[in-house]
């Protein structure tokens, strides 16, 4: 086992998984990767559970249903913190998030309880995304700023690596968003309680195969996710203590 997984949702991404696996595989940098798959009706968990069964580094997590990428990450977490990995990350499958910025956040890690992989540091790095997409990230992460405080270029960005503390301290149990919201309500968490979060660059690039699994539901729940961090965090657009809880 190595110290560090991979962990990528799919639903759906049949074409995607086994170029993404190869790609992880055959990084400079050891990584597992866990595959959580919804139950896709096109034969993805198949082709996952084929991979590992070749390959000892694949792991697969099936679940009934669709029920979110919220949920899916949870799941992921959980089974990663059960088997004691360090470095815990959240790819997406589509190659929009590039598989060889992984040992850059290894090396922040080092340093850091949160990395987040940002689109907008030194200008935006997206490609492929419409305007009206882009205008909508950039006015999230403006309006995440605005309400809770968060002085994050790109929080609702889902490259993120996390230590296994970091992971620890969250109450995975009692997070209950998805989408957008998830993303921001992670960060969220461990802000308060004074963990280490730090961004570095990465380049975004709108996936070329399958569909976007972005809908108005998900846009919704990160709107009125804010006000609730807000609330929890006292009223407060500033965390409440110097830093992370000890053991």
């Amino acid at each position: 086992m190595n110290s560090s997984l991979i962990i990528v949702p799919t639903y759906n991404e049949r074409e995607n998984l086994p170029r993404i696996a190869q790609k992880l595989l055959s990084l400079p940098v050891p990584v597992d990767l866990l595959v959580v798959d919804d139950n896709s009706p096109d034969g993805t968990g198949k082709i996952a559970d084929e991979l590992a069964a070749k390959h000892a580094q694949i792991h697969v997590l099936h679940r009934p249903g669709k029920n979110g990428l919220g949920r899916a990450y949870i799941a992921g977490f959980q089974w990663a913190l059960a088997r004691h990995y360090e470095f815990i990350f959240e790819m997406d499958c589509d190659f929009s998030h590039n598989p060889d910025d992984i040992p850059q956040f290894l090396k922040a890690a080092e340093q850091a309880d949160l990395v987040l992989g940002s689109r907008y540091i030194g200008g935006v790095r997206v490609i492929n995304w419409p305007l009206s997409r882009l205008m909508l990230s950039r006015s999230a992460g403006k309006y995440v700023e605005w309400v809770t405080g968060m002085p994050f270029m790109d929080p609702t960005g889902g490259y993120k690596c996390f230590r296994r503390r970091a992971l620890e301290a969250i109450q995975l149990e009692d997070v209950r968003s998805n989408g957008y919201s998830f993303q921001i309500e992670m960060t969220h968490r461990l802000w308060r309680q004074g963990f280490k979060i730090v961004e570095i660059p990465i380049i975004f690039t709108d996936r070329t195969e399958g569909e976007s699994k972005i809908s108005k539901g998900i846009v919704n729940e990160a709107i009125w996710l804010v006000w609730r961090l807000w609330l929890q965090n006292g009223l407060r657009r500033s965390p409440p203590r110097s830093g992370p809880p000890r053991n």
